[in-house]
């Protein structure tokens, strides 16, 4: 084992960790110790995300991106790789299968894509939506030793998509889009950040059943992320801020609010159990019927 890979493996054990994901989490330890981040950054100089902006780093050192931060990518544009702990959290709540199919929508440079085809493996596949070009081109050369990757340069919200058994948003929309929850397959599972107009939000983790109409749902966790160009409402946006401000999203117990939605619904009037609603879909409280949930 080699200097870096050493720093790999003791990140990917700290990442798991920081995300407070159980220790059983063995895949997902192992494909964080497996992908070289450096590859998918670039060569120094970096500039990592802190609290008050971005942070020159003083060092080409590339033992130093094994840690939990955000490293700008095009930072005029505020797009960055994302704070891994955050993504180790989500691929967790995803539960990705080997031989699973999966979209990965605003891949940027294709960490994340490389990721996901590492825990899918060699009977998966991953189509990687990037819409930047200068990323997208980046994403292709970055990703060429994972053969089960496929980058398309192009908005992964709009027409139709391939059916998939799990479709991964890393952009901030304000509706679960009838795109991506048509191209479920039964048992398929959606996760993207639904957002307000700041840009803050929570990850909205939908499950298919045998119902075209109500999804299981459930927040994961709170995040901000940039926005998903062609998949925003600003009246949405909007009403969202309020939404998460009174709905509790910064309760760490997670009791509450928005931690209690349980089920998607589209196609239908709202009712008493409706926690948030937009245009044709609403989030309710209420969980799927037992009979619409698959075995």
């Amino acid at each position: 084992m080699d200097r870096l890979e050493k720093f790999r493996a003791s990140y990917a054990q700290l990442i798991v960790a920081i995300a407070r994901l159980p220790a059983g989490e063995t895949r997902l330890i192992a494909a964080f110790a497996a992908v070289p981040r450096e590859r998918f950054i670039g060569p120094a100089p970096w500039q990592v995300v802190a609290a008050t902006g971005y942070v020159n780093v003083a060092t080409d050192d590339p033992a130093f991106l094994y840690q939990d931060f955000a490293v700008a990518l095009k930072p005029d544009r505020h797009i960055n790789n994302g704070q891994p702990s955050l993504h180790a959290r989500c691929l967790a709540a995803l539960q990705i299968r080997p031989g699973d199919t999966i979209i990965h929508v605003g891949a940027g440079t294709g960490y994340y894509s490389a990721l996901l085809e590492t825990l899918t493996g060699p009977n998966g596949s991953v189509l990687a939506y990037e819409v930047d070009q200068e990323l997208a081109e980046k994403a292709t050369a970055n990703l060429s030793p994972y053969p089960n990757v496929t980058v398309r340069n192009c908005s992964g919200v709009e027409g139709s998509l391939p059916e998939s058994d799990v479709i991964y948003a890393s952009a901030g929309t304000t509706a679960p889009l009838e795109v991506w929850l048509n191209a479920l397959r039964p048992g398929g599972r959606l996760l993207f950040p639904l957002t307000t107009a700041q840009g803050f939000g929570a990850m909205l983790l939908v499950t298919r059943t045998i119902s075209n109409d109500i999804f299981a749902a459930r927040f994961i966790c709170q995040a901000a992320f940039i926005h998903c160009i062609g998949a925003r409402d600003e009246k949405t946006a909007q009403k969202l801020i309020d939404a998460f401000k009174t709905g509790g999203l910064l309760n760490w117990e997670r009791k509450g609010g928005v931690w209690d939605v349980k089920s998607l619904r589209r196609n239908t009037p709202p009712d008493a159990t409706c926690w948030f609603g937009g245009n044709g879909w609403w989030l309710s409280t209420r969980p799927p019927p037992a009979n619409a949930v698959n075995s």
